[in-house]
């Protein structure tokens, strides 16, 4: 059975769902961080899910696997993020753990898609 859109990917949705948890965490940042820290940490969830489907979308191995490089590479950005927010005790370890078990799922699952498209 074929894959007809980026939603039953397993790897964008967990990517989705690291994305909601990253907003869901980050409205309790303080104030001064809302065009900082939160804005970079938004950006890069969102990054990771939109180069997902742009990937999923081309219609070339190597212009997918650019994507989902570019994916992994924000993925990276936000794992430092999540320890930089903790360091700074604006989530707290439990939160932080989430995000990175969270993080690392979804770069495995991001490896291993990777790796099918390849061959």
């Amino acid at each position: 059975m074929a894959i007809k859109t980026f939603k039953e990917l397993k790897v964008w949705q967990k990517a989705h769902e690291l994305t909601l948890y990253i907003y869901k965490i980050t409205p309790k940042f303080p104030l001064q961080e809302k065009y900082g820290l939160v804005s970079q940490m938004r950006r890069a969830a969102v990054s990771i899910v939109s180069n997902i489907v742009e990937g999923f979308k081309r219609k070339s191995v190597k212009d997918s696997i650019h994507f989902y490089n570019i994916s992994d590479g924000s993925l990276e950005e936000l794992k430092y993020q999540l320890l930089l927010s903790r360091d700074l005790q604006y989530i707290t370890e439990e939160e932080y753990n989430k995000g990175i078990e969270l993080s690392e799922e979804v770069g495995r699952m991001l490896h291993s898609w990777s790796t099918r498209q390849r061959k």
